[in-house]
């Protein structure tokens, strides 16, 4: 029996009491490793494949070591210029021994989701419900503001015009059928609509 198993980023193909070199895992040496994206399971007779995962199934094993791998020379040059460089690289891995492959019954993590959304879901309703309140909170305060004197609007209305840019400027002035805003700046602008 035999697995497709995506561990660390990468896919590896494996089997019981396999060794593994995968990137650094950050689990302790001696601690157990479930790995759920099995892509392929083949049991001799028949073989499933996920789309992308199967579901349920997994790959456990054991953390036997940390090391790092042998070093990798990188070595750039261009010729006739005198550049060479030399430089080394040695990669971080984690030893694992594969213990077994679980077919089926391997869902841990799904329970805790499906715990999640039922909550995700009530606090959902509960934000709709508060979000009517807040939306009439302001509507009663904009009635004060109707009933102030005429005086302060236009004041006010003069600070928003400066703060608008030329183009919404030139739409508030075709809405009032005021002609020649083509040719005018922001200033002719906001003195035009003020009148």
């Amino acid at each position: 029996m035999y697995a497709i198993v995506e561990m660390a980023g990468q896919q590896f193909k494996v089997a019981k009491d396999q060794k593994v070199y995968v990137h650094r895992l950050q689990t302790e040496e001696g601690k157990k490793v479930t790995f759920d994206q099995v892509l392929l399971l083949d049991d001799g007779k028949n073989v499933t494949v996920g789309a992308p995962a199967i579901s349920g199934a997994a790959v456990e094993a054991k953390v036997v070591k940390h090391l790092k791998g042998d070093k990798v020379i990188v070595f750039k040059k261009k010729r006739r210029k005198g550049y060479r460089k030399k430089n080394g690289h040695r990669q971080y891995l984690t030893e694992i021994v594969v213990e077994k492959i679980v077919a089926s019954g391997a869902k841990k993590a799904a329970p805790a989701k499906a715990k999640a959304a039922p909550a995700k879901a009530k606090a959902a309703p509960a934000a709709t419900k508060a979000a009517p309140k807040k939306a009439v909170a302001p509507k009663a305060v904009e009635k004060p503001k109707a009933a102030a004197p005429k005086a302060a609007p236009k004041k006010e209305a003069k600070v928003d015009l400066a703060k608008h840019t030329v183009a919404e400027l030139k739409e508030m002035a075709k809405a009032k059928g005021i002609e020649g805003i083509s040719s005018m700046k922001k200033a002719d602008l906001i003195a035009a609509l003020s009148k």
